[in-house]
């Protein structure tokens, strides 16, 4: 008896931060969606972007489906150590296993995203200086976009301040203000050149080298959790029915 209250209290350890992990991954897809305008509009504006980057983009989704998943997880392993329910406990089991092997294959891409990520903005960098130089100051929507963009990674252009020029905004030897440090007003490619403010091409980079790291140890704690999860709901699952068997 003592032994089976010991391992529902487990599983309530367990599913408990299961359930939290799922909160905070769904929490953080649904913050992605809501505030990744800028990348989404980046993949949009640039014609025959590689699929790695609509895979980038769309990665809020990818979140947002893992914390719900998880969040039923934690659920039912919980009703299944209170109900003492062998069904929903092999259910959980079963459950786990497959989103355990599906994050071990996660992972392994996840090894190679950086590079991935990095030769296909490195590839589109023509294009979307290309597309600067022919639209920035022109087109309103496309403008509003760079300028929302810049002013959110704090960076200038794609690769610095020379994506600008030549393009319609450049006519009178104007550089958009993200592009100069302390002034929030228009300045001059002098100041610019001075300034150094680094591209958003850069500044991508970095951010997904920043939280590549805490993505890895996050999931590596959840995979730890799952595995313990799995071996005391099977011994749960076991004693619950060797119980059965001798009433």
């Amino acid at each position: 008896m003592c032994c089976a209250g010991f391992l529902k209290m487990m599983m309530f350890l367990f599913n408990g931060i299961i359930f939290l992990a799922g909160a905070a991954i769904l929490a953080v897809g649904i913050w992605f969606r809501v505030d990744g305008e800028s990348l989404l509009g980046l993949v949009n504006s640039i014609p025959g972007a590689p699929s790695e980057l609509s895979l980038l983009a769309n990665i809020s989704y990818l979140l947002i489906g893992v914390g719900a998943f998880l969040l039923i997880i934690g659920f039912l392993g919980c009703c299944g150590a209170v109900t003492e329910s062998r069904c929903m406990l092999l259910t959980f089991f079963c459950i786990v296993l497959i989103l355990f092997l599906a994050e071990v294959a996660g992972a392994v891409v996840l090894l190679a995203f950086n590079g991935v990520v990095e030769d296909a903005l490195k590839t589109v960098e023509v294009k979307v200086v290309n597309s600067i130089k022919g639209k920035y100051g022109a087109d309103a929507d496309f403008t509003q976009f760079w300028d929302v963009t810049m002013d959110k990674l704090s960076c200038c252009g794609y690769t610095n301040y020379t994506d600008f020029e030549g393009s319609p905004f450049n006519r009178n030897g104007s550089i958009p203000s993200p592009c100069c440090t302390g002034t929030s007003d228009m300045c001059a490619e002098a100041n610019a050149m001075e300034s150094n403010v680094n591209g958003c091409y850069y500044r991508l980079l970095a951010l997904i080298e920043e939280n590549t790291p805490i993505v890895a140890g996050v999931a590596l704690g959840v995979a730890a959790l799952e595995i313990a999860a799995m071996t005391v709901s099977m011994i749960l699952y076991k004693k619950i029915g060797a119980d059965a068997r001798q009433k």
